[in-house]
């Protein structure tokens, strides 16, 4: 593992746990080299390739970073953590693979994604809704925004972050 200040490859592990759900193990590594801190995550692939189904009808390999970079996109310059991310990411994952086996609808990610960030972050979710809905013009944008404004947001489940 390499340090991401200073590039050295040797750290060792201070703290190694499973996270919420048990999909990931989180690591909290120092550097031995500059002696700063960071924290690893390490995914448990699964057994079951999945596959994303587009729009268009093209078939590709299911890849959680896409979802995170379509939500940091989303989330650039707005107070959300990286651990809320993180944590969408991860509920938006159990919920795909629970309930698909082979192949999963782009439409219907994205639908779980939006979902979980509007009760984040109201600006997030039209950047992100701007995308996945596909608008047309700036009325179709407005009405969203409309919408978000006049609908108050979901309480959060017990037992949910979101």
């Amino acid at each position: 593992m390499r340090c991401p200040y200073c590039g050295e490859d040797r750290d060792k592990v201070i703290d190694s746990r499973a996270t919420d759900g048990a999909k990931a193990i989180r690591r909290r590594r120092e550097c031995l080299a500059c002696s700063r801190r960071f924290t690893t995550y390490e995914y448990i692939e699964p057994n079951t390739k999945l596959v994303v189904v587009k729009r268009d009808g093209t078939r590709v390999p299911y890849d959680r970073a896409k979802m995170l970079d379509g939500l940091e996109r989303a989330c650039y310059k707005r107070p959300v953590s990286s651990e809320a991310l993180q944590k969408l990411v991860e509920e938006v994952e159990e919920e795909v693979f629970r309930q698909h086996d082979r192949e999963v609808q782009s439409i219907e990610i994205g639908r779980a994604i939006a979902e979980r960030l509007r009760r984040i972050d109201q600006v997030a979710y039209v950047r992100f809704a701007s995308v996945y809905k596909q608008f047309r013009d700036v009325q179709d944008l407005l009405d969203e925004v409309r919408e978000v404004m006049e609908t108050p947001p979901d309480p959060p489940e017990q037992g949910k972050l979101f």
